[in-house]
């Protein structure tokens, strides 16, 4: 009988290690930036903020999940006219798609570090697969929250034509875009 217990107690403490732990994006540590060429002259860049979203995230099986929404109002240049016509329908259209969203559908380990995720990007209500580097990834205990965050870099480069977003393509401004993201999630 104590053959057939310790193992199976055994197992039942390593499936509970396992699990998956809950996590929450905080809104003051989180961002997403995007840079795009300006006609070869210089760099248009600026920011979404107020970014909310879920991560599922174990350590030891290094594996993970994550839903975000980013709301296009918050986008910030610095320029408010810039900004006001990025959120129009000549671009982003912010007041019939008023969120960009990412869902992950695999996280990419090697080494026991976390090097991309794959996922689908849904912008202007068109879903496209990506693969976000991660440049930077890891938890920690946060004095603060007095919980642990995990977090990191993440970047990728798309052509915005594939989600409808070729404002002056033709006349010759970049269709390639970069985004940077930055992220933390509180352990719930």
């Amino acid at each position: 009988m104590k053959k057939i217990i310790l193992p199976l107690l055994a197992s039942l403490l390593s499936a509970t290690a396992a699990q998956a732990a809950d996590y929450k994006l905080d809104p003051d540590h989180t961002k997403a930036m995007f840079y795009i060429d300006h006609f070869n002259t210089s760099t248009n860049s600026g920011g979404f903020y107020g970014i909310k979203g879920d991560i599922s995230y174990s350590p030891e099986t290094q594996t993970g999940s994550v839903k975000v929404s980013i709301p296009v109002d918050t986008l910030n240049t610095g320029i408010k006219g810039f900004d006001a016509h990025l959120k129009s329908a000549d671009l982003l259209d912010a007041a019939k798609y008023p969120t960009i969203d990412f869902a992950s559908t695999k996280w990419n380990v090697a080494d026991n570090k976390l090097v991309s995720v794959d996922g689908n990007l849904t912008i202007k209500g068109q879903t496209h697969p990506v693969r976000l580097k991660a440049t930077k990834f890891s938890c920690y205990q946060n004095p603060m929250f007095n919980a642990e965050v995990c977090g990191g870099d993440f970047e990728v480069t798309i052509d915005r034509t594939q989600w409808g977003v070729d404002f002056l393509v033709k006349e010759g401004m970049e269709k390639m875009v970069t985004l940077k993201i930055q992220a933390e999630a509180v352990k719930q």
